[in-house]
């Protein structure tokens, strides 16, 4: 897209709900509303990604990524409550960008919930016609975990970021960041992750952000250890703890162009630069250089196209000081957020892209064999459900020191928002039985919900960052070996895929992290209430999930991800009748 009009600033989506005001998160506890645990953990996930712990602004129903909503209105929320409570578990809810539109008799092992949000046909995939449907209430922005009801705050995306910044220690420095300092900006719901991520990597973070509340948060709940009263301290900070070898993160209430731009005036060149904003929203995601948080609020609500010209100027400063400081000796990488695919598209600079995605730089060989984000949820509340999933994983594969070491350091360091939660990254792997690795774990946390061990079931999804269910050419099919980075027939058969194998949820979302048009993506709950349905459930799902990957990067040609078929026996049809 070569042009964008403003967003509109008022988007209909009325008074908070009365509903929300008194549960301010998820229902806890062991006592249902709904006439089952599968429709009960969508209402309690929504809420979750309601709670004013989790979600950016949960009073306009946005969850996290500039306007990534949880439901359409409050109108809608309180409909999509009453419909679950009502939902047979032998019917399925149909959820339209955010609203509820329709519920059928199907069976029980199809999904309760299936969602599409943003989804546009390719001609009209535009933000400039996602804001006039927007407008007149017909559409909603989903983001990817928020619109699915899949987001559990900051604890979510870390091991996302934890795993690129170890693969980049690896890569780069043999080992972790030990005495390295990584300069970033954002401190947003996603963005928040970067400061622990870099210190559980034994490395310093130096990170901008321009919402002095953002920063506080960080700092509230252990996400952050500093706050400097100006750059010059924060370099000094860094200095210190890098030259010490001891972790550190610290943060400067500044705009991160101005930031970058100050280090490369300064000779100070970070061992390494990448970015977390929200970039691929111009208007509601990005802050233009020059203003503070109300200042650049009134400009966007009295001049939306100054807003966003000056905001893709910034972009462009921004991209620039990326180059500068790379040219000067820094590892650059982008972090996802679409910011060189606006500087190219806006301001046709073709060099934007000359430091890469992380993704090709250091995910993609996890990808090909499936490895990728397992998160799950204690529905019950209860911090000790989720303390004996941890020893539950670490017992299953006693051999992963990388997982054992993160489990650690997750029990240690991340705080828990909302309901009680954890992520780690498995993979596809196949045992003796024909059994991945994630379908391993879901069977055991099924088990232990069976025996009374963990006290109410367990809800498994993932986030995004995904081996097989996303197409997003900025992102996570950047350079792919075959140019088939913008084939989006996958994250489709992905969502086809998961309904037969009896997913709970199943969802797919256009725009992700990166902005409308410029991905497609699926995601999928799995409800382990302890019964033979929900093993049977996950058997499946956590075999099709994965194998998706694992087939995608086979067919685009990657010698990991046919090496990972052979292994695991995943067909892969027109290579097997070769």
């Amino acid at each position: 897209m070569s042009e964008q009009e403003p967003a509109p600033t008022n988007t209909g989506i009325g008074e908070p709900s009365a509903e929300w005001r008194e549960y301010q998160g998820a229902p806890t506890g062991t006592d249902i509303e709904c006439e089952g645990w599968r429709q009960e953990a969508a209402l309690r996930m929504l809420n979750n990604n309601l709670d004013p712990e989790v979600a950016e602004k949960p009073e306009e129903l946005v969850v996290y990524g500039g306007t990534g909503r949880a439901a359409r209105s409050w109108d809608a929320y309180d409909a999509i409550l009453a419909e679950l409570r009502d939902l047979g578990g032998e019917e399925t809810l149909l959820v339209q960008s955010g609203q509820p539109v329709g519920r059928f008799p199907t069976h029980e092992r199809a999904p309760r919930v299936l969602i599409a949000n943003s989804n546009l046909v390719g001609k009209w995939d535009s933000w400039e016609h996602f804001h006039e449907l927007e407008a007149e209430g017909k559409i909603m922005y989903g983001q990817m975990t928020a619109g699915s009801w899949a987001y559990i705050g900051t604890q979510g995306i870390i091991q996302g970021t934890y795993e690129t910044l170890a693969e980049l220690g690896r890569q780069e420095y043999d080992d972790d960041l030990e005495g390295k300092i990584v300069a970033t900006g954002g401190l947003g719901g996603m963005s928040g992750a970067q400061p622990l991520a870099v210190t559980m990597n034994r490395g310093v973070c130096i990170a901008a952000e321009v919402d002095a509340h953002r920063i506080e948060r960080r700092l509230d709940t252990d996400y952050l250890m500093e706050r400097a009263d100006d750059l010059d301290e924060a370099l000094d900070n860094a200095e210190e703890a890098a030259e010490a070898g001891e972790p550190y993160s610290v943060a400067v209430e500044m705009n991160v162009a101005d930031m970058l731009e100050a280090m490369a005036e300064r000779d100070f060149v970070p061992d390494i630069v990448t970015d977390q904003t929200s970039a691929h929203d111009e208007l509601k995601g990005y802050y233009p250089s020059g203003y503070t948080v109300d200042e650049a609020d009134e400009l966007r609500e009295s001049d939306p196209e100054r807003y966003v010209e000056e905001s893709l100027d910034t972009m462009e400063r921004h991209v620039d000081a990326i180059l500068e400081l790379q040219d000067r000796g820094a590892v650059a990488f982008e972090y996802g957020n679409n910011l060189r695919g606006q500087v190219e598209d806006h301001r046709g600079r073709e060099d934007a892209f000359d430091f890469p995605g992380f993704v090709p730089a250091y995910i993609r060989p996890m990808f090909c064999r499936g490895r990728g984000p397992f998160r799950w949820a204690a529905l019950s509340g209860d911090p000790a459900d989720i303390h004996r999933t941890d020893e539950a994983v670490t017992e299953l594969f006693p051999e992963n020191d990388s997982l054992t070491r993160w489990i650690d350091l997750a029990q240690e360091q991340v705080s828990f928002q909302g309901l009680p939660s954890r992520v780690c990254w498995l993979g596809y792997e196949t045992d003796d039985d024909g059994l991945t690795e994630r379908a391993r774990f879901a069977l055991r946390i099924n088990e232990l919900v069976a025996d009374g061990e963990i006290s109410a079931p367990i809800v498994v999804t993932r986030d995004h960052l995904d081996a097989g269910s996303v197409a997003s050419p900025h992102r996570e099919t950047e350079a792919m070996k075959d140019g088939t980075d913008a084939v989006a027939d996958w994250p489709i058969l992905n969502a086809l895929l998961n309904c037969a194998a009896g997913a709970d949820i199943v969802s797919v979302h256009d725009g992700g992290g990166v902005g409308i048009g410029n991905a497609l993506h699926a995601n999928n709950h799995v409800v382990l209430d302890g019964s033979d349905l929900a093993a049977e459930k996950a058997r499946r799902v956590f075999t099709t999930d994965p194998g998706m990957g694992v087939i995608r990067h086979a067919d685009a040609g990657y010698d990991d991800a046919i090496d990972e078929a052979d292994q695991s026996d995943v067909p892969v049809p027109m290579r097997d009748r070769q």
